[in-house]
């Protein structure tokens, strides 16, 4: 099967003069995931090539074992430096589509509309859309075939207020997820901070933080294995 990852292109942190990007744990945990059960993955981007990683996410403090995988995989390495252009990418030609989370989709990928017409393509036909952390923001303008909200009624998660407080970002960011989901009409739950919550609504899975994304990843494989009716 054929999974599509779409990864940020932004990297500036709000006017902070600071960098972000993509998280490499979010990142990292899924594609080995999904690449050692046997997908075929392709990277995109709304800027294709390198995607800018968020410099925290490369702390020996939030090292995992995805990240250290990462870190000496030189062919996993020159893909990233090579994503494709999202303009140039065409739904029917993958089974699944997967958003890593860091900040960065805030700013560019929520608001993408080559994103945002991919997305509505996977759901209109029947296949799965899967996101973690901040990478949930990238459904909030996405909808269904009569016009409505996708999230209006759903049951899903993603980075919590507390969480965006505890990395002191609450007035930096652009927008509060968690809030903004609920405004949407999103059924929004959260788990303590930092802990591993997933949600599946249907053709839907969402993950709160980076310890949830490589169980976003397990869920995602179970709906493509057992595909919904």
């Amino acid at each position: 099967m054929n999974i599509l990852i779409v990864l940020t292109s932004h990297s500036d942190l709000g006017h902070t003069g600071q960098k972000t990007g993509f998280w490499i744990e979010e990142f990292a945990a899924p594609y080995y995931t999904l690449l050692d059960a046997g997908m075929t993955i392709t990277l995109a981007s709304p800027k294709g090539g390198q995607p800018p990683i968020d410099p925290k996410s490369a702390e020996p403090t939030n090292a995992t074992d995805s990240t250290k995988r990462y870190d000496a995989d030189k062919a996993l390495q020159a893909l990233l430096a090579k994503t494709k252009p999202l303009a140039d990418i065409a739904a029917a030609d993958f089974d699944a589509v997967f958003y890593p989370g860091g900040h960065g989709p805030l700013w560019d990928l929520t608001n993408d509309t080559h994103s945002i017409k991919l997305i509505e393509s996977f759901l209109k036909n029947k296949k799965p859309v899967a996101a973690v952390c901040h990478a949930p923001a990238v459904l909030i303008h996405v909808h269904n075939e009569d016009e409505s909200l996708f999230v209006t009624g759903k049951k899903l998660t993603g980075f919590s207020n507390t969480e965006e407080d505890a990395a002191q970002l609450t007035r930096i960011v652009p927008f509060l997820l968690e809030d903004v989901l609920k405004i949407n009409g999103a059924i929004y739950t959260k788990t303590t901070d930092w802990a591993c919550h997933v949600v599946v609504d249907g053709l839907l899975v969402t993950g709160q933080n980076p310890a949830s994304s490589k169980e976003v990843a397990v869920q995602l494989l179970k709906l493509l294995n057992h595909p919904t009716e």
